[in-house]
């Protein structure tokens, strides 16, 4: 049974119960993991895939909460939570990497403090020329960095005892060199391991369509693989052979000024039969680690402002609009291994 399917079965009914700790042979039924824990995936609710609370861009070594005042970043990012929770926003997946300011103790802070479901993420990120790569991962193997990974899923993180809900990791425009295609290779480990989907930001199409063959080649999926960022390549051809092997196609960086451009992307997916696939988010945000008060902060609500309203017009229907925003993300963000006792 592929992810699909066993989603459909498992959303058939919106009553099933929180999920239980069963015997490990016990078949597990999916599940999402927040940042507070495991939910049953009818429960993620309406969700934005591809967000940010906090980035850090300073030199790896260096990344730390220490570098932050916590109550200032709640100050600031709190208000815009609790605007989107207000226009019917239940979900929300903090797409910042490890090593770049994730920070899942604030994540959980912020998850109490609005009711919003809030993901997390294991993973590393080498777009951008690799500068916010650790330096061992330049040297260990593949498998060396999938256990990690998984052990964050197994153990928590940081010793938090927060467990990633997904793998996020980034590479840059194709072809892809060899380090990148060292860590695609450790996300596929990561996933057979633990089920958890990869989210790989790719510089271009070529950079997804080489992450889809590394994948398949280590047994795993097309359906396990969001392909972050696919507004930035232009031939929708590579948006729908993606999707076509059951990738997941993100259109994010949603704005004011771009609602026309998104709009004609996801009509050409609903023209091709492949809405079932896509993912909408703006990739907003963030509170900026060393600029004053965080800096500027790109706030989360277009898409239910102007957004949806604009794919109505469109002639969406409401359940085109539901799916979009509500299945399609349960779907991609289900797992079904049960994280160790």
């Amino acid at each position: 049974m592929n992810r699909r399917e066993w989603l459909r079965a498992t959303t058939a009914s919106a009553s099933l119960p929180l999920l239980t700790w069963e015997p490990a042979e016990a078949e597990a039924p999916p599940m999402v993991m927040t940042v507070l824990g495991p939910i049953n995936p009818a429960d993620l609710g309406t969700t934005l895939p591809h967000e940010h609370i906090i980035l850090d861009t300073a030199n790896p070594a260096i990344v730390s909460p220490e570098r932050y005042d916590e109550e200032e970043v709640v100050d600031v990012v709190l208000p815009h939570l609790e605007v989107i929770r207000g226009l019917g926003c239940d979900a929300l997946c903090d797409c910042t990497p490890a090593y770049l300011g994730r920070d899942p103790s604030l994540l959980a802070r912020l998850s109490q403090a609005t009711g919003l479901h809030i993901l997390t993420n294991t993973g590393y990120y080498n777009a951008a020329g690799g500068k916010h790569l650790p330096d061992h991962a330049r040297d260990e193997s593949a498998e060396r960095l999938a256990e990690r990974w998984a052990e964050e899923w197994e153990r928590g993180i940081a010793g938090s005892g927060i467990k990633p809900g997904f793998i996020k990791i980034g590479v840059d425009a194709g072809p892809l060199p060899g380090l990148s295609r060292k860590l695609v290779r450790a996300t596929a480990r990561t996933h057979l391991r633990t089920g958890l989907v990869i989210a790989c930001h790719c510089g271009d199409g070529r950079a997804a369509r080489e992450g889809i063959e590394i994948l398949r080649a280590e047994g795993v999926d097309p359906s396990a693989f969001i392909w972050v960022h696919a507004q930035n390549e232009k031939d929708a051809d590579l948006h729908a052979e993606a999707a076509g092997l059951g990738a997941w196609i993100e259109f994010d960086a949603i704005g004011p000024s771009s609602i026309e451009e998104h709009v004609s992307f996801v009509r050409r997916m609903k023209d091709r039969g492949q809405l079932g696939r896509v993912l909408l988010s703006h990739d907003a945000g963030w509170y900026q680690v060393g600029e004053p008060g965080g800096g500027p902060f790109r706030p989360y609500d277009t898409l239910f402002e102007q957004f949806l309203p604009a794919l109505q017009d469109a002639g969406f229907s409401e359940g085109e609009r539901t799916r979009l925003t509500v299945s399609n993300p349960a779907e991609a963000f289900s797992i079904r291994v049960r994280p160790a006792r």
